[in-house]
């Protein structure tokens, strides 16, 4: 794990992999929003409304795993004190964010049709809301730590352990509560769902994975570019005082 803590190292297979993560990514979930478009049939209760969930269901996974990407990265910059680790939760914060607000927008977009109401505060709907404010005040004391010049900052590591417990509530709260959200469809060795929807919607999510991939290897780059760029400017000031 340590050996890529080198920040060139790392940077030299972040550029490698950056390109071919956000190009697979675009491509295979192209192909998979126009099958569900274009070549899923409509399903026999929801009728066409049901396309949405090759949006909606990747990005509800992705703003889930997301923070708990933040999660393993906070408990390593804690324990371990990996310095990569710090930079890789900022860098998935924002794209986490993004995810969470889309599934927001999309579950509503398909409750519509589906309960004849644009949002109820149930559990899972009401977590998922819960799980987006974490985000926004994630970057929040990100981005204050950052200015205050104290980019190793504990406090967001420690909001980003304490913020996972949301993660368990959000996956089961149907299960827990009355709700009007329909439990899982695909469970572990097991999928109750038609295979031109099944196989679709698992090259939909494969897609956006990459492209989170992708995005967050290029945010990583770009807070050390930043990071890099501040040390020098640091650094020439203290020569041009000490001249």
């Amino acid at each position: 794990m340590h050996g890529y803590a080198n920040p060139a190292r790392f940077l030299r297979l972040a550029r490698l992999f950056t390109a071919p993560l956000l190009i697979s990514g675009l491509a295979l979930a192209g192909l998979a929003l126009a099958w569900g478009l274009f070549g899923a049939p409509p399903e026999k209760l929801q009728g066409d409304s049901v396309r949405i969930l090759f949006v909606h269901v990747p990005t509800a996974w992705l703003g889930m795993g997301a923070w708990s990407a933040i999660a393993v990265a906070s408990l390593t910059e804690l324990v371990w004190r990996h310095p990569l680790a710090g930079i890789a939760a900022r860098a998935i914060a924002l794209p986490g964010a993004v995810f969470a607000a889309l599934c927001l927008i999309t579950g509503s977009l398909w409750g519509r049709p589906a309960w004849g109401t644009w949002w109820v505060w149930d559990g899972r709907l009401t977590s998922m809301l819960v799980l987006l404010f974490l985000y926004l005040a994630y970057i929040a004391l990100a981005d204050a730590a950052n200015r205050d010049g104290d980019g190793g900052s504990r406090i967001p590591a420690i909001f980003g352990l304490v913020g996972a417990v949301n993660i368990p509530i959000i996956h089961y709260s149907v299960l827990w509560w009355n709700s009007l959200h329909q439990p899982p469809s695909i469970t572990m060795g097991k999928s109750e769902m038609a295979p031109e929807f099944l196989f679709g919607l698992l090259a939909a999510t494969i897609g956006f994975s990459l492209i989170f991939g992708g995005v967050v290897l290029a945010r990583m780059r770009t807070i050390l570019a930043d990071s890099q760029a501040e040390a020098r400017l640091r650094r020439r000031a203290m020569e041009a005082n000490d001249e």
